[in-house]
């Protein structure tokens, strides 16, 4: 089977001349095979359709896609209309269990919650006839799903749902935290998740005065506080610091007890340590998408890191995630690309006190902590936007600097806005190092004010790659990219660092990221809102060790050589902490 999307948001007939017409060999053989719709877009007969490919290729803005499916596929769960996007098989909630669903983004895991939620009824494909419960019901027939499908359809089933882009609640609701709260309290708990998430010092604060990380922890309180029969949330590590998430993941763990709970979720080591099974999401991004069968948490991930499904054998990506051990197990020598002195910087009640080191021609150093302890002070030091109150920073340094909150200040195309960043844009060096990587073609001609908040992201990482300078700093560049991109993201890191010769320090807190990127690690300790101390560079065994210490938690490494958190409390967590050996340990050397 073959399916052909047209993405209307970048389809431009007025702009391009219709090539996708004009190049058509239906179409220069009499068959309507590519027509300008009603809507003023391209539309394409999937029936008369070769799939030669020739108006992918020649479409200006990478609009169309064209996509033979194996024959198993026949029957979509849904499909958003001709030329639409398509999802194949769905996700099951089972009671008692975290379900998590992995896979890039645009690949329908909204859809399939709007299903469960019932807000939409699935159509099998079947996009001209009003789709209807009963013929729903006949096809789950003796499925996993039935059942549920059934409460579904009867209206019997409440949805509490935590959305991926917190951003927007500002924009829907203008109370105070206290007041949105306690709208929510419907299993009288909420006192205990204020305490827990931290939000007591919040709740008389305007809703539109939050950061991030506030608006993603009280988003999380919202959604766990009501009393529903099925729990979805999108994303709840965005902001949050390691430790914030390793508290919302306990507490939904908690909840998940009697109650089903899907997760979508690109910190690996969070999914891995929450969800129960999971599904894993394959496809090509806003053309269709295919959900697995629930599989064990751990077979999913490695499956999903190899890129071949077993069970289905399915090869989905070319390459194969590893995390190599080349940083962590032997020293890189490399050329001092400028020391940062001693320095200390106090705003009101808080200080940072940064003990002094080093930054190297072409190493990646990471930067771990949690929030509100310095992590962006330090990195505004570096790049000259803050004066320290003591010590004496360098200003021959040229820096670029990508902050952590991004917000759109244009309606210019992102070509354009990045044409104004650099004049290396047509470079082939700039393709093959920036806009490939980054997975930017497609939204190219899109203002950025249109953007989602990954591609938003994508976008703010190019802006500060585009510069010229000897010091590159991104603040948590992995906030709503999916793992795909998160593994781009890393390559891509480590190879502009080399390439370039440059120093590139990255802040985050997707632990996963942090040790496939990083040669060494800057570890900031304190107390969160009064007092932060940057602590290194180190080699990462020691900072990670240190860092992990704190958090008390301990990693290893599986079969597959993926770094996983240890179950608190299992045989390996209690060896390791035994021999003081958080990182990797060899507990056979005890």
């Amino acid at each position: 089977m073959r399916i052909a999307v047209v993405h209307k948001d970048r389809c431009h007939p007025k702009k391009c001349g219709t090539e996708c017409i004009l190049y058509c060999p239906r179409v220069r053989t009499g068959d309507e095979t590519v027509v300008i719709g009603e809507d003023g877009k391209a539309a394409i007969s999937e029936e008369l359709c070769v799939g030669c490919g020739i108006c992918v290729k020649k479409c200006p803005f990478v609009a169309i896609d064209i996509v033979t499916l194996p024959e198993e596929l026949e029957h979509p769960t849904h499909r958003y209309g001709q030329n639409g996007f398509a999802l194949y098989g769905m996700a099951i909630p089972l009671e008692g269990k975290v379900i998590g669903i992995l896979g890039a983004n645009g690949i329908g895991k909204s859809t399939a919650v709007n299903i469960l939620g019932g807000q939409m009824i699935p159509n099998q494909g079947r996009f001209d006839e009003e789709p209807s419960w009963q013929g729903i019901l006949r096809a789950y027939t003796g499925t996993e799903l039935f059942d549920y499908l059934q409460m579904v359809s009867e209206g019997k089933v409440k949805t509490a749902l935590k959305p991926q882009y917190i951003d927007y609640i500002p924009k829907v609701f203008a109370g105070t935290v206290g007041e949105l709260l306690a709208s929510t309290d419907e299993r009288g708990v909420l006192e205990a998740y204020v305490d827990e998430l931290g939000l007591r010092s919040l709740v008389e604060r305007p809703i539109s005065a939050l950061s991030g990380g506030e608006l993603q922890r009280m988003a999380i309180a919202a959604c766990l506080a009501r009393d529903a029969d099925f729990y979805f949330l999108d994303e709840i590590t965005p902001y949050l610091d390691i430790y914030q998430r390793m508290t919302a993941a306990k507490l939904i763990r908690e909840l998940a007890k009697d109650r089903p709970v899907i997760i979508v979720e690109h910190d690996l080591a969070i999914l891995d340590m929450l969800a129960d099974m999971v599904h894993v999401g394959y496809g090509k991004p806003a053309v269709f998408g295919i959900l697995t069968r629930p599989k064990g948490v751990r077979v999913g991930i490695n499956q999903y890191l190899e890129g071949f499904l077993h069970e289905e054998n399915v090869r989905f990506r070319e390459y194969e995630v590893v995390f190599e051990e080349r940083s962590h197990t032997r020293g890189v020598t490399r050329e001092v690309l400028f020391a940062f002195p001693a320095m200390k910087k106090s705003f009101g009640a808080f200080s940072l006190t940064v003990g002094g080191g080093d930054i190297r021609h072409g190493e990646v150093l990471g930067v771990v902590g949690a929030n509100g302890i310095g992590k962006s002070t330090f990195a505004k030091l570096l790049a000259g936007a803050e004066e320290p109150d003591e010590g004496t920073m360098e200003k021959t340094l040229k820096v670029s600097y990508k902050p952590q909150y991004i917000k759109p200040a244009s309606s210019d195309p992102v070509e354009m806005l990045l044409r104004q960043a650099t004049n290396r844009f047509d470079s082939s060096f700039y393709l093959h190092e920036i806009l490939e990587p980054l997975s930017l073609h497609p939204i190219l001609q899109s203002s950025v004010d249109t953007l989602s908040g990954g591609e938003l992201q994508r976008v703010a990482i190019a802006l500060c790659l585009s510069q010229d300078a000897d010091l590159y700093i991104l603040d948590e560049p992995s906030a709503h990219l999916d793992v795909e991109q998160r593994v781009k993201l890393a390559r891509m890191l480590k190879k502009f660092a080399e390439g370039k010769d440059s120093g590139i320090l990255v802040i985050d807190h997707d632990i996963y990221l942090i040790d496939m990127i990083s040669e060494r690690l800057l570890v900031f300790d304190g107390e969160p809102g009064k007092q932060g101390e940057a602590l290194g560079p180190f080699d990462m065994k020691e900072g990670m060790n240190h860092f992990l210490t704190e958090l008390e938690v301990t990693f290893r490494r599986d079969k597959s050589g993926r770094p996983r958190i240890n179950k608190p409390g299992s045989f390996l967590d209690r060896e390791q902490r035994s021999i003081g050996e958080y990182y990797y340990a060899d507990v056979s050397k005890k």
